[in-house]
């Protein structure tokens, strides 16, 4: 009788340590593969219907520094991939390293064009010997071969370009309604500062209080230097409360002037020299 009841508890144990299997919705699954096949398909062939082979491509912009010619180079190069997979990004890159291209703007037109439009870059200040700046202050030339004589002339140490070419902005500003223009401006190692108006007078305004001093010249020594265009060769205002006149000797070289009175005086100047 105790045998038959262990056989009993044996048997039981063995029919609860069977496992069942999770029940799959065969069905559920086949649905989502389907419709996962669907949209891949529906995928690819827009892909491939959309993706066409880059037909006509249109080059726009001003170009007088700049070809087509040479655009068109740089896009048969640079260019791959169909009219969606094309690489702009790259593409514009590739066309911004151009001499003389300032921005470049690709865009896609369907069916299977592209639009390129090139800005090129505007000089309007020489720097150095043949350096050129645009309107931000960015060297964008540094040998140009062929400098345009009527731009203004700025020199400054290595990467003071944008200080440099800032105050020639803020100065022409403000000597404009004086009549002058500026046509050099210059600032040496030391920080010192001076400038050229288009009669060839200079301007001294050394290293320190330059705001100050040129607050002065708009003021005072403008109105002299644009009523006596001819006969001053230099305005000094490197002085606390005014400045010294340098004139141009009737009939004798441009050079400035070397005489007891004007030694004295420099005795008195700013301590910036």
């Amino acid at each position: 009788m105790l045998y038959l009841m262990r056989a009993k508890n044996r048997a039981r144990t063995e029919k609860k340590a069977k496992l069942s299997l999770p029940k799959v919705n065969w069905q559920y699954l086949g649905s989502a593969a389907l419709i996962g096949s669907s949209i891949a398909a529906t995928i690819f062939l827009i892909g491939f219907f959309f993706n066409r082979p880059v037909r006509h491509i249109q080059v726009t912009g001003n170009f007088h520094r700049v070809s087509v010619y040479e655009v068109e180079q740089v896009v048969s190069k640079e260019i791959s991939g169909g009219f969606l997979t094309a690489n702009l990004a790259h593409l514009q890159r590739a066309l911004s390293k151009l001499y003389w291209v300032d921005h470049v703007r690709v865009q896609r037109h369907w069916p299977a064009a592209l639009t390129i439009q090139v800005t090129e870059q505007t000089a309007v200040a020489r720097w150095g010997e043949a350096g050129l700046l645009n309107g931000r202050g960015d060297l964008f030339v540094k040998d140009e071969r062929h400098v345009p004589p009527e731009l203004p002339h700025l020199e400054g140490p290595e990467g003071t370009e944008h200080q440099v070419s800032n105050l020639m902005a803020e100065l022409q500003a403000r000597l404009t309604d004086a009549g002058l223009r500026i046509t050099a401006l210059r600032l040496d190692a030391r920080g010192a500062w001076e400038f050229d108006v288009d009669n060839g007078t200079t301007v001294r305004l050394g290293r320190r209080q330059v705001d100050d001093r040129i607050e002065r010249f708009i003021k005072v020594g403008a109105p002299i230097v644009a009523s006596r265009f001819s006969e001053i060769l230099y305005l000094d205002m490197r002085y606390s409360n005014g400045f010294s006149v340098g004139w141009r000797t009737q009939g004798a070289p441009q050079v400035r002037p070397k005489t007891l009175n004007e030694s004295l005086i420099n005795q008195k100047r700013d301590q910036d020299v």
